[in-house]
Formats: structure tokens, C-alpha cells, sequence
């Protein structure tokens, strides 16, 4: 069959690689891919974001099933478009895409569905906001919120009354995030601990996935401001059993049902970013498609062809589907331009890329890369996804760290400590 994935980071880059290494893919189009999709498949001169140009090439080269990296396509409604031409694509629709495009939505959607999450107010204006903070209607630290797509970067926690007016005029006031910035949530901050859990759904039965964790800020000891995700860890130990099953009752299945109830059936992957708490687990956001860099450590450790599973949530029939999971842990450090995830300069000659997946045992995601003149060169922020599998955590880690240090080009930058609390016995199992 012919997969269209759309896309050009590292979550789209271990998509095309699990699918080309399961037997009914043969022919894979990335758009517009990235240096390490083009040599899984053709890239195309397509944006991500072009939802009629993705269409009018799906429909050209009648291509079985469309795969949907990004959240913009899918809250612009790509599936929708794909749909009303009888293509098939993994996907939510734009309604129910809403779950991570908007935060009002996402919030007001688990208040009125009765699903754990943080107390939470919505704000239109800004004096608004900085009435009710300056009246003392929210405790410190607190955490606020634009309402739109980011980037992963439109989540402010703010220690004491000063920093949070100074979020409301950054997001309100200065448009740092655009539009995402026209209204936004305040919420009381959550302790614990942090689990990304991600599920298939076909709009009523979910297929659970390993569990993950992200690491977003950009410097060691979780310090600096957050990023679209600096590495990620996965073990069974993350969740145990127990604590699974009560995030599949009170949060998962209420999700699916509530979206369906709604009218809006959840096709595609959901992502609930979790704090553990001593109440429980409660959601922080929701993510509509894989996470990335949490693809890049999940997907790695699936067993079969992915391409099953993505089929059956685009045709809403899960029913029979299983998913198999390696018992290795994986972990994987993402390989950043100096100065992300602020400024930073690109085009740099990126050496050492068959050195870390020969001599380092690992696999090598690319995502701000492209090729030109027969070199891989610098074109983003975060540049590359170096992932390894281990029978230990420990042995994971280490062969990750050995093969990243094997790469090289001008300003490169990672984090040291990824999956390192977990080491320390601080992100063992939760029950």
C-alpha cells in the first residue's frame, strides 16, 4: 500500500521508519520529510500545513492511508478534507482536535465531563486576568496558559504575583504566541510527578501504549524555559499496572466517551500529559497525535506492523487489533542548535551520523535537517533524535549518551541528564 506521512520532524521520521519496516508498505511519501525520511522514502515540496496541496496529492497518487504528524494540519481539519474525498487518514477531526488546539476548550471539556484536572479560570482580556490575580484568586506557583498552538512554548508556571502579571502581558498583551494568545487559562499548579500515556482510538475502543516520559525544559535539572521536548525515556516501571488501569477508567475511556457523547468521536492518537499527584493522576494538556519526542522512545519498541493499527483507527475499528510492546527500555536525547530554543543559527555540516548508529548501537531520528550537495546540514532547533534500546535503563542511557557524543556540527547542544531522576529512583512506578 501507498502511506503518505505528513510532517518533518523526528516524530515524523520514526513514523516512516516503523512503517517501512512492517511488509504492506510500498511506497512512502514524507511532506516535506526531512534529510532522514528521504532515504525511507520520496519527500515532497509540500508543507505540512498545505492541506490542499497533501490533498490534491493523495488524490493524484491514490494513496491508501494518510498519516498525520503535527497538531496544526489536524486543528486546521485536514481529516475532515481528506474525508469529505473518501481518502483514509489517522486523525482526528477538527472538532475533536480542539483537545489540544484550544485550552479553553481542552479545560472546559474535562470540567464538564468530571475528569481530574487543575482549578482553572479563562480570561478574554487582560485586566481581567490581572484582577483576579492581584485579588489573590489563584496560590503560587501558578500556571498560565495560551489558549492556542504554541509550539510547546505557550505554558508559563509562575512562582509569585509578579511573574504571573508578567505572563498575562507577554501572552496577552505582547502577542508572543500570536493568536494563540487571544484568551487565556489560569490554573492552580499540580506536584508530582510528570507521565505522558498514549492510546489508539477508533472513536470508541482504545489500543493503550507504553508508557512515556518527556524531559521539556531546555537545561539539565529540568531549568530554562520549556521546549518542544529536549529527550524522552520509556519503561514499564513509568506506570505500574495498577496505576494504568485507574488512567485508562477515570481518564482515557471518560475522554473517548465524552468526545463521542459530544458528537465529535476521537479517531487517531491521544495523548494525556499527566501529573501524578498524591490525589491521583490529572491531566495537564492533551496531545491529538504521538508526541515528539515520546514516538521516538514508543515507537521503537513496538512490535509488528504499525501500519495495522493506524488503519483500523482511520476505518473506526479497533475491534481485534492488539499491540505488542518490547520489554527493553528505550531512551532518547535530542541533539539541539545552539541558542533553542531561542535564536539560533542553521546550515551546518552535521558529521558523525553513521558513526553513532554503527559504533553506538543506536537509531538516529532526524528533524531540523536537510540534505544539500551530498551533506546533511543543520535546518532547526532540535536537529536530531538519537534513540537506544537497553535490557536495563541504565544500558539504554549509556549507549544513547555514546552515540550522540559521535555527532558534531557547529553550536550542537544536548541535555546530560536525560531519564537521570528515574536512575536515581525518583521516577520509578507509581501506584
Amino acid at each position: 500500500m501507498k502511506v503518505l506521512v505528513v510532517g518533518s520532524g523526528g516524530r515524523e521520521h520514526a513514523l516512516a521508519w516503523k512503517l517501512r519496516r512492517g511488509s504492506r508498505v510500498k511506497g512512502l511519501y514524507c511532506a516535506p520529510g526531512n534529510a532522514g525520511t528521504a532515504t525511507l522514502g520520496r519527500n515532497l515540496s509540500v508543507r505540512a500545513d498545505d492541506v490542499e496541496g497533501l490533498l490534491s496529492f493523495a488524490r493524484s497518487e491514490a494513496v491508501d492511508l494518510t498519516v498525520v504528524g503535527p497538531e496544526a494540519p489536524l486543528v486546521a481539519g485536514i481529516v475532515d478534507r481528506f474525508r469529505a474525498h473518501g481518502l483514509s487518514i489517522a486523525g482526528p477531526t477538527r472538532a475533536a482536535a480542539r483537545l489540544e488546539g484550544s485550552k479553553v476548550f481542552a479545560k472546559q471539556f474535562l470540567a464538564g465531563h468530571g475528569i481530574p484536572t487543575a482549578p482553572f479560570e479563562v480570561f478574554d482580556d487582560p485586566e481581567t486576568a490581572e484582577r483576579r490575580l492581584r485579588e489573590g484568586a489563584f496560590p503560587f506557583p501558578t500556571v498560565v496558559k495560551a489558549d492556542g498552538l504554541a509550539a510547546g512554548k505557550g505554558v508559563i508556571i509562575c512562582r509569585d504575583l509578579g511573574e504571573s502579571l508578567a505572563a498575562v502581558r507577554i501572552i496577552m498583551r505582547e502577542r508572543a504566541f500570536g493568536e494563540a494568545g487571544t484568551r487565556i487559562v489560569v490554573e492552580h499548579f499540580l506536584s508530582g510527578r510528570e507521565a505522558s500515556f498514549m492510546v489508539f482510538s477508533d472513536g470508541e475502543r482504545t489500543v493503550s501504549m507504553v508508557p512515556s516520559q518527556d524531559h521539556k525544559a531546555i537545561f539539565e535539572g529540568d531549568q530554562g524555559p520549556n521546549t518542544g521536548g529536549m529527550g524522552a525515556y520509556s519503561t514499564e516501571s513509568i506506570l505500574s499496572p495498577e496505576l494504568r488501569d485507574r488512567i485508562q477508567r477515570e481518564i482515557i475511556e471518560p475522554t473517548v466517551d465524552g468526545m463521542a457523547s459530544d458528537g465529535h468521536p476521537f479517531r487517531g492518537v491521544l495523548y494525556a500529559g499527566l501529573m501524578l499527584t498524591d490525589e491521583g493522576p490529572q491531566v495537564l494538556e492533551y496531545n491529538v497525535r504521538l508526541g515528539d519526542p515520546e514516538a521516538q522512545v514508543v515507537l521503537p519498541r513496538l512490535e509488528g506492523d504499525l501500519v495495522d493499527l493506524l488503519e483500523a483507527t482511520a476505518e473506526g475499528n479497533l475491534s481485534g487489533v492488539q499491540a505488542c510492546w518490547k520489554p527493553e527500555a528505550a531512551v532518547c536525547v535530542v541533539i539541539a542548535s545552539g541558542g533553542y530554543p531561542g535564536k539560533y543559527a542553521t546550515g551546518f555540516a552535521i558529521d558523525g551520523l553513521d558513526d553513532a548508529e554503527r559504533d553506538g548501537g543506536a537509531t538516529v531520528f532526524h528533524a531540523g535537517t536537510e540534505s544539500r550537495e551530498g551533506k546533511v546540514l543543520t535546518s532547526g532547533g532540535r536537529v536530531l533524535g538519537v534513540t537506544a534500546l537497553g535490557e536495563t535503563l541504565e544500558t539504554a542511557v549509556a549507549r544513547a549518551y555514546a552515540a550522540a557524543s559521535r555527532i558534531r556540527f557547529e553550536g550542537i547542544y544536548y541535555r546530560r541528564d536525560i531519564a537521570a531522576k528515574a536512575l536515581r529512583g525518583a521516577g520509578g512506578a507509581t501506584t
